[in-house]
């Protein structure tokens, strides 16, 4: 059985959640690379990196989209809750979406792979927080 307000609500949440993981990865990644400018002293320098942020976040957002939605499903219908599946395959899809490079194959690791696992995990764990912690409750188990 299907709870249909449930169901609606819950598709509002992961759709929220989604956004909000793919804003917070992006504007990690971009915090980290004007660490250096002294963004706190200076309100252009952390203008440019709300920016860079924002934009980065729609590229990776275009980038995540169908792994996402994917992960999002299968933790929907088995009704996973678990933080440790959001985090991990959110730092899976990072790796995926950091190895996209054709060049990528020919070392080993990657300079600043580990940044992008980060931030993988941080999106994870935005959207645990906002969705995944009640994934599948739209069920309803007769008892």
């Amino acid at each position: 059985m299907v709870d249909g307000g449930k169901l609606l609500f819950q598709l509002v949440k992961s759709t929220v959640g989604f956004i909000a993981a793919v804003l917070s990865c992006g504007l990690f990644l971009a915090w980290g690379f004007f660490q250096d400018a002294g963004t706190a002293q200076d309100p252009v320098a952390f203008a440019a990196m709300i920016g860079t942020g924002l934009v980065t976040a729609s590229v990776l957002g275009g980038f995540a989209m169908i792994p996402g939605l994917i992960v999002i499903a299968v933790a929907e219908l088995l009704s996973w809750r678990g933080v440790v599946y959001h985090v991990g395959a959110a730092g899976l899809i990072a790796l995926g979406v950091w190895t996209l490079d054709p060049d990528a194959a020919a070392t080993a690791i990657r300079p600043g792979t580990t940044i992008a696992l980060a931030a993988g995990f941080l999106a994870g764990f935005v959207y645990w927080v906002i969705a995944g912690r009640t994934s599948g409750s739209w069920r309803v188990t007769s008892d």
